[in-house]
């Protein structure tokens, strides 16, 4: 007789996204005429159209696949090299060495840091900080590492929850029970905060010490703009011994509609005498045919002279959106974190509101959509997420109804 996975049955509810969604159809539905004055600050989906330089290149290989001569079929693997090596100058030229084999592209950070859980044993104890990106707790709940769900506290009793609270500056403590796995997003989503070099290189040290795998989320680290903050873990001095590190083409270049990221396992990550680069191509080789071709000569045009000044120009106008999110609601009062690193904005809920009771406060009173803290871990209760992603004029709409509020 068939069985179905019992893990899967343990996942709290639906995805947290989903839930918000349907939320908002059910809004829109008792209120038709309201339909279109919503602002959507929730999910962190870009709006902005694909860069000139970017477009030309779809369109560039698009003809070839229309053409006999330049018609091309599966894609290697792991990547056309000509994808790899342009990551690879990207990394050289922020000091990294990443050699064009360490880079496996795919589809997707979200996917990458969902599978690569699977390389690692089946009782492999997991941290993640808290509250942070719903995925890596999931995946691991799915691979039945995240042992019971507590009701009362929301939390696996087989995950160790890092707090990353306005306590402690929103920067993960070192927990008491030595975690094989540790899950780093910096910038973080959602909180929008970002790790120092000081504060990176104490993680590094104590992956190194206890023989742990750091898992590096970078997906926002074009959002960057203090000088003290790296991009990449590499950055650190002993990081490719001990951190696998995810990119994607998504928030930066905004590729959320075309699909396309690229993860690095350096050759010097070996465990128990296993080099994890030849693990993960193996596993990217069996379950994974390859990113089509012409999304990732859309990759390499982003790497282009023209195709970085034209990605910074998007970036900054979600920073942009960003800063007036923010300065609105200093000034209407609210205690607001992010917004300077990330194109996140992290509040406070006002008084002792939970974050849905705020999240249905802003959509039934002010018309606009966010996020609840608690969605993304236990400690984001009373917190909540707004994204810039967004045009300027409902930045600007936004902030003038919540001033109002």
């Amino acid at each position: 007789m068939a069985r179905v996975n019992e893990n899967y049955l343990k996942l709290r509810g639906s995805y947290l996204f989903s839930t918000i969604s349907k939320k908002v159809e059910e809004y829109r539905k008792a209120h038709p005429e309201e339909a279109g004055e919503i602002i959507r600050l929730g999910i962190g989906d870009v709006t902005e159209p694909l860069t000139p330089t970017v477009i030309k290149a779809l369109h560039g290989a698009v003809d070839e696949m229309g053409n006999k001569d330049t018609f091309r079929g599966y894609a290697p693997d792991l990547g056309y090299d000509f994808l790899r090596k342009a990551v690879s100058d990207e990394y050289s030229e922020r000091g990294c060495s990443i050699e064009p084999g360490e880079i496996f592209v795919s589809d997707g950070a979200k996917s990458d840091t969902g599978n690569i859980q699977e390389i690692f044993a089946a009782d492999s104890v997991v941290a993640i900080c808290d509250p942070v990106y719903p995925v890596y707790a999931d995946t691991n709940v799915m691979a039945g590492r995240a042992g019971t769900y507590d009701e009362e506290t929301g939390r696996w009793d087989g995950i160790i929850y890092m707090p990353c609270v306005r306590e402690n500056g929103f920067v993960p403590e070192l927990p008491e029970k030595t975690p094989d796995i540790i899950y780093l997003c910096s910038p973080n989503n959602p909180t929008g905060t970002a790790l120092n070099r000081k504060e990176l290189k104490v993680w590094v040290d104590y992956a190194l010490e206890h023989e742990s795998v750091i898992l590096f989320d970078a997906a926002y680290e074009a959002y960057i703009t203090e000088e003290d903050i790296p991009h990449s873990i590499y950055e650190i001095e002993g990081a490719k011994k001990c951190a696998i590190e995810f990119r994607s083409f998504s928030k930066n270049a905004g590729f959320t509609g075309v699909r396309l990221g690229f993860t690095v396992v350096p050759g010097e990550l070996v465990i128990s005498g296993t080099a994890l680069n030849s693990l993960w191509a193996r596993r990217h080789g069996t379950k994974y045919n390859g990113a089509p071709y012409i999304q990732q000569r859309a990759g390499e045009a982003v790497f282009s002279p023209e195709g970085r000044k034209e990605t910074k120009a998007l970036v900054d106008h979600y920073l942009g959106n960003a800063r007036i999110i923010y300065d609105g609601l200093k000034e209407a009062g609210y205690e607001v974190y992010g917004g300077v690193n990330s194109p996140y904005i992290w509040l406070r809920t006002p008084g002792s509101m939970t974050s849905w009771e705020f999240f249905e406060k802003l959509l039934n009173e002010y018309r606009i959509v966010g996020t609840p803290g608690s969605g993304f871990g236990p400690s984001g209760e009373h917190y909540f997420r707004l994204t810039a992603f967004g045009t300027r004029e409902n930045a600007l709409k936004a902030v003038e109804r919540l001033k109002k509020g």
